[in-house]
């Protein structure tokens, strides 16, 4: 089976809508949520595409499919495509990128950085997004330094650090050369486990980011 004939599992396929947070916030977007993932966060929002428990509602898809709802939804007219998921980067996606962007669509993706692939380089926008302390996952920084190499200067690399407490924010686990390598998007969140941050200006902690990191509310 060649590379272009490998199914994609998704989970969803949805938009077009506006990207709400991070480097790409404002744009027009489509959604292709891939599922499975290679991480279990304990914060996950996106279970449906990460569980095996709901794999019988992913669809392997070819990308002649995946292009049709695609292209319905956004009136065949160019926007973003933003893959996600789950882990993205464990699909075939090299193919559907180049399909698309004969067609004149942009690509972006997110990833945890665990997994790399050569078709990085072929992206328009990579955002990376180790996960925190409170995730209970912890980062190969290998692997994560591997995806930098692969994409080297041809996307838009964006680092996204999700912080749901103060440990979160405190953590000195980022290596320095990271966070200098690429624009940084601090993306505060929460959920009923977590109570909301506070964060002010001024503060020790915030003081330590500023000037590398922009602001993603979530």
């Amino acid at each position: 089976m060649s590379a272009r004939d490998a199914p994609i599992r998704v989970s969803e396929i949805f938009g077009p809508t506006i990207q709400g947070e991070g480097v790409l916030i404002g744009l027009p977007t489509v959604f292709v949520r891939t599922g499975g993932c290679d991480y279990r966060c304990s914060w996950c929002d996106t279970l449906h595409a990460v569980d095996s428990d709901y794999r019988d509602q992913w669809r392997p898809m070819s990308v002649e499919e995946i292009w049709q709802e695609v292209a319905t939804l956004s009136g065949s007219k160019p926007l973003t495509v933003s893959l996600s998921g789950g882990n993205p980067a464990i699909q075939p996606l090299g193919p559907l990128i180049a399909y698309g962007h004969a067609q004149g669509y942009t690509f972006a993706l997110e990833t945890q950085g665990s997994v790399t692939k050569d078709w990085f380089a072929d992206l328009d926008t990579l955002v990376l997004s180790p996960k925190p302390p409170s995730s209970g996952m912890e980062t190969d920084w290998q692997a994560f330094d591997d995806c930098l190499r692969i994409a080297a200067d041809r996307p838009q690399i964006a680092l996204k650090i999700v912080v749901f407490d103060d440990r979160d924010y405190a953590t000195r686990a980022m290596p320095l050369r990271v966070i200098r390598t690429c624009r940084s998007i601090c993306s505060p969140a929460t959920t009923p486990r977590h109570r909301p941050m506070t964060m002010t200006p001024g503060s020790i902690s915030t003081a330590s980011w500023s000037g590398c990191c922009g602001w993603s509310a979530r």
